[in-house]
């Protein structure tokens, strides 16, 4: 009985210490937004965070842990390499956010 109120102290422990924090990835579309968000997010500059922040807030996340520009090679299943409306030379940009809870 001692050993298993331990084993339940100590999964209390460990859940409530964060070591079971949620991660998730989003990958979105890097698109020209004309105030150069884009950019800030793509090349992982300052200026994303409060974007990268921001996002990951409105999906219930406390903060973002990073952001980057992602290759769609990088990317598991279908994404289109070429796109018949890529007016603006962007097409195949993708930005990656790592959202925590």
């Amino acid at each position: 009985m001692r050993s298993l109120f331990a084993l339940v102290s100590f999964a209390y422990l460990v859940a409530s210490s964060g070591a079971f924090a949620e991660t998730r990835v989003f990958i979105i579309a890097n698109q020209a937004d004309g105030y150069g968000v884009d950019q800030c997010l793509a090349k992982g500059d300052k200026c994303g965070a409060q974007v990268a922040r921001t996002y990951c807030q409105s999906r219930d996340f406390a903060r973002a842990s990073s952001y980057r520009r992602v290759d769609p090679d990088e990317i598991t299943g279908s994404v289109p390499k070429t796109g018949a409306n890529c007016s603006h030379g962007h097409c195949d940009e993708y930005v990656a956010i790592t959202c925590q809870r």
